[in-house]
């Protein structure tokens, strides 16, 4: 079985005993036209509390799916999953777990602070004592200043900012991460990739984040699980060594290109 190893850790978080993501032989199957799919097949995956695990791999090969299992937005075919220590719906239920899609998907009325309070609004509820409030998590993300901006007022680097402090609005335990910076130009994505790193650090929360660039993998993950394709399987876990904390002139050092270098031979395996 093959599983995402705990390393030790090198920035100064405490390391937690716990796992936060456990998935055994997990496979789904979808149901098409053209018959039956298979886009996960017997994933054994291992996350510990406070990880970072970024996965990489060609397209179709489960990576969007993968998250959906374990936010219990959609169900395996076979396989368990626990995420939290029991049911992932359990922890979606008690809103231990948050989501960042590509798209920012921000309501276009509302304002940056109204956006990041919607979740609150939408559960009847209010920020908890101690939990850090929407104005905070603005400021957490950069944009200090910028509470009552609409949407279109934004670029699009700091509307994904809007959507990763709305994330974390329910203190969440567990944070996934869809290609949240896949169209952005490599400049904002480099500044948002050290800038995600220092939100993980203050939030010690569990991040799994999908990519398709293998530099971002990379420098982001504790660990990057490869995916294969056809269907997606696990096809390499790789520890990475890198000291925290990172900043993108790390990515020029030998270590970090030799680290690039092989993650690009396995995926041109899968």
């Amino acid at each position: 079985m093959m599983e995402v190893a705990v390393m030790e850790r090198t920035d100064q978080k405490p390391a937690a005993n716990a796992a936060a993501v456990e998935l055994s032989r997990v496979t789904v199957r979808f149901t098409t036209d053209r018959g039956s799919v298979t886009a996960l097949e017997n994933i054994d995956l291992t996350v510990p509390n406070g990880g970072f695990l970024t996965l990489l791999g060609p397209s179709g090969c489960g990576k969007s799916t993968l998250l959906r299992v374990v936010s219990d937005l959609i169900q395996p075919t076979s396989g368990s999953v626990k995420v939290l220590g029991g049911d992932a719906a359990a922890a979606r239920a008690r809103r231990e777990i948050g989501f960042v899609f590509q798209d920012a998907a921000l309501l276009p009325w509302r304002t940056a602070i109204e956006n990041v309070s919607l979740p609150l609004e939408v559960g009847g509820r209010n920020a908890r004592p101690g939990r850090r409030t929407p104005k905070e998590l603005l400021e957490l993300v950069g944009l200090a200043g910028w509470e009552n901006a609409l949407p279109h007022e934004l670029s699009g680097g700091m509307r994904q900012r809007v959507s990763i402090a709305r994330a974390l609005v329910n203190d969440p335990k567990l944070l996934l991460m869809d290609e949240p910076f896949g169209a952005l130009d490599e400049i904002t994505r480099d500044r948002l990739n050290e800038e995600l790193l220092s939100v993980w650090q203050e939030t010690d929360t569990t991040i799994l984040f999908v990519t398709h660039s293998i530099y971002e993998a990379a420098f982001l993950g504790q660990q990057v699980l490869l995916l294969a394709a056809r269907p997606g399987r696990v096809r390499e876990t790789v520890e990475v060594p890198l000291p925290s904390p990172r900043h993108i002139e790390q990515r020029e050092s030998v270590q970090f290109i030799e680290l690039a270098a092989h993650l690009r031979r396995v995926l041109e395996t899968c």
